[in-house]
Formats: structure tokens, sequence, C-alpha cells
């Protein structure tokens, strides 16, 4: 069965206090966990150990944490702090962010991307092993780094996000888990092939791998305001994220489109850019409407076959209310 997770939506909550009360709300409808992404403002390591003492049963994870605002020592240790602070509830999530956050906001090399990543990942696992960590790599040359605390058991499992066919491959080869952002139906069909032969890469059985796939929601008693705030959220995203969601729209089958709203966008034209996704995307990319059509659209995403978790994830324009009426109706 489709586990439904929540996506906390950091940016709408005033206080840390409030956020938190969003995981406790998350939890008592009963989703099976909640994300908490890292951008700008309040970090995820402080949420979620914060949410941890005051939560019992719901999973926690970081959708996601970059691989370059902290070192692969640094997030293995955090890994193993917050899968003790959870009583075992931790996953981390992991991923290259872009570079316009990368090197404008932190300061560093974006570089390749997808090699970074990978020996992210793989000194994160050493790390939890608990023994000394030995690494050789093109960005990271360890020696003799070992946690002096004992190590988790179990390990919390760790993901990555990943758009394009490379990295969706190298997800299959290297991590447990894969979050799937901004993706049609159809392309997220597309890239598990990706991630099917990446695991057969790494000798490794694809049904170990997690899907989680993101999908922005609003269930409002106004349909219309519903559809309005995802469209835009997801206009944003293509027109005013950088290039890499458009061009993974564009790996979709959507080129046309795809430049269309990002140059509308870019043009100050943003009603022409959220109307061109409401007539031809939202009903791909996202659940929107009265709280039982929001529910109809979402089970389509929980039906593609691979997917094993969809989160429920916020339009950015949607009121602390418009958020809870949200969560509330899409619970499981």
């Amino acid at each position: 069965m489709t586990e439904r997770d929540v996506f906390l939506p950091v940016g709408a909550q005033p206080t840390l206090d409030a956020l938190v009360d969003q995981a406790i709300t998350a939890e008592a409808l009963g989703y099976d966990r909640a994300w908490f992404p890292e951008s700008w403002g309040r970090d995820a390591v402080t949420a979620i150990a914060t949410t941890a003492e005051r939560t019992d049963e719901i999973g926690l994870g970081t959708s996601i944490v970059n691989v370059y605002s902290r070192s692969p020592a640094l997030l293995g240790q955090t890994a193993a702090t917050l899968q003790e602070a959870t009583d075992g509830r931790f996953r981390l999530g992991v991923g290259p962010s872009g570079p316009i956050v990368i090197e404008n906001w932190h300061g560093q090399e974006f570089g390749n991307p997808l090699r970074r990543t990978r020996e992210t990942i793989d000194i994160v696992k050493q790390v939890l092993t608990g023994e000394p960590v030995q690494y050789d790599g093109e960005y990271f040359d360890l020696n003799g780094f070992r946690l002096r605390c004992d190590a988790p058991d179990p390990a919390p499992p760790i993901d990555a996000a990943a758009l394009g066919p490379k990295a969706v491959e190298l997800v299959g080869r290297f991590a447990d888990g894969w979050h799937a952002v901004n993706y049609t139906r159809g392309g997220v069909e597309e890239r598990l092939e990706d991630l099917e032969r990446g695991a057969e890469l790494g000798d490794r059985d694809p049904e170990d791998i997690r899907v989680t796939l993101s999908v922005g929601c609003c269930a409002l008693e106004d349909p219309e305001r519903a559809n309005e705030l995802v469209s835009q959220h997801i206009a944003f995203y293509i027109g005013g994220m950088g290039t890499f969601y458009r061009d993974n729209l564009v790996r979709q089958g959507y080129e046309d489109l795809a430049h269309e709203i990002h140059d509308a966008w870019q043009e100050d034209e943003r009603d022409h850019a959220v109307d061109l996704v409401q007539s031809e995307l939202r009903e791909q990319m996202g659940a929107a409407g009265t709280p039982a059509d929001a529910r109809d659209q979402l089970e389509r995403f929980e039906s593609i076959d691979g997917v094993d978790a969809v989160y429920v994830s916020f339009p950015r324009g949607a009121t602390t209310d418009e958020i809870h009426e949200t969560m509330t109706a899409l619970a499981p």
C-alpha cells in the first residue's frame, strides 16, 4: 500500500512552535512521515530534533539538505544523532540543490553535482557503520574519522533527490530512496526505468529503493482558489527557480510549454504563466479542487506502479488555514 506523507510548509509558519504543531497535527491525522525542507530560514535539523521530542510515531526526514553546506562527515554525525533523537524514525534526504543556491548563498563551487552526491552518500554510509572512515574520492579524502558515540542500529536510510536520467540512475545504484519532485504522472514513470537500471548496475533489488513522489495539493471548499494556488506554485518553479525544473519538464515531453511558461514568468506576465499551467499541466502535476476532487486526483499519483509514497506538498501562496484545511482533507 502506498504511504501518504506530508511536506511541512516551513516558510508559512511564523514560529518554530507553529511548525512543530503542524507535524503533531500530521501525526494525529495519520500521515506516515513528515518531511522537512531546508532552503533559507529555519534549518531542518533543529526542527526535526524539536519535533522528535513532541511526537511518538510519525516518521521524520529531510527533504532535502544539500550536499555542499555540510561536510559528509557532519551529515553522517547529524543522521546518527537524529536517528537517536527520533528513536529510529529518521530518513536522511540529500541532494545537490542548484548553482544559484550553492554558489550565491553558500559560496561553494557547484562543480559536478552527481559525483559530489555519490561521494557524500558513500561517506555517510561509512560513518553510520561506526567504523573508521577511509575514503579517496574526487572531492573528499578522509582518513580515520570515526563516530565517538555508538553507531545507530538500525542505520537511518539515505534518500536522494534527482531530476535527470543519470541522476536518477545514480540514486538507484547508491541510495536507499528517490525523491521525485516536479514530475508529471507520465514523467515519473519514465524516470522509474532509470532508477531500475541504476539498481541493476549496483547489483541491487529495485524493490528495496523507496520512491517518494511530491504532489502539490490544495483541497478547499473553494475549488477555483485551490486550482489557482497549485497552478501558481507550479508556474513559479518552472519559471522562477532557475533552469533545472524547466529542463526537467522539457524531458517529460513539454518542451514548447516549458519555455512558454518560463518566458511568461520572466517577462512578468505571471497570470499568463499560471493560465498555461492550469490549462495543460495542473492535473498532471498536482491535486486540487474540492476535498473530494483533490483526494481522487491524489489517488491517481498513488496508483503509479513503483511509487511507494506520495507526500502532500502545499502551494507557496496558501495561508496557514488553507494548509490546515488541505492537510485535514487529504489525511490517510
